[in-house]
């Protein structure tokens, strides 16, 4: 697996995502289309994208965030993913939200604030949405 995080995402945000995460997807289980793609596919790739957006703008602004983000994508991966290629989108996903706002932010600014409160936003809706219409 290539990750490009290494620091943690965050108490406040972190730790409901794990739980969320880990605790109520193994939505695998549920209906899927013919390619074999659960019908939440597309959000969780946002998701990805999110957190990977997230992984770059809190610990930028000061956030010091635990657990790890590494150790909460691994479980989510372990509890979502069982096959490579499935796996390899996701990991691209988040890696494409981290480099997004890489090459845009040095410092911390009020447009990157503004940005991460909207993640953490669009984050919780889409748990929400996933687990609301396809959690046990």
């Amino acid at each position: 697996m290539s990750f490009l995080f290494e620091k943690p995402l965050g108490n406040v945000v972190a730790a409901p995502l794990l739980a969320l995460l880990v605790l109520g997807t193994p939505l695998g289980a549920k209906a899927q289309s013919a390619d074999n793609a659960p019908p939440y596919e597309a959000d969780l790739m946002r998701l990805s994208e999110v957190l990977g957006a997230l992984h770059f703008l809190r610990p930028l602004c000061g956030h010091d965030d635990q657990p790890s983000w590494r150790e909460q994508m691994e479980a989510f991966l372990t509890s979502e993913t069982q096959d490579g290629n499935r796996q390899r989108r996701f990991i691209e996903r988040f890696n494409q939200g981290y480099r997004g706002f890489s090459s845009a932010y040095r410092n911390c600014t009020a447009s990157a604030r503004i940005a991460m409160e909207q993640y953490v936003a669009e984050g919780q809706t889409l748990i929400s949405d996933v687990t609301s219409r396809y959690g046990r």
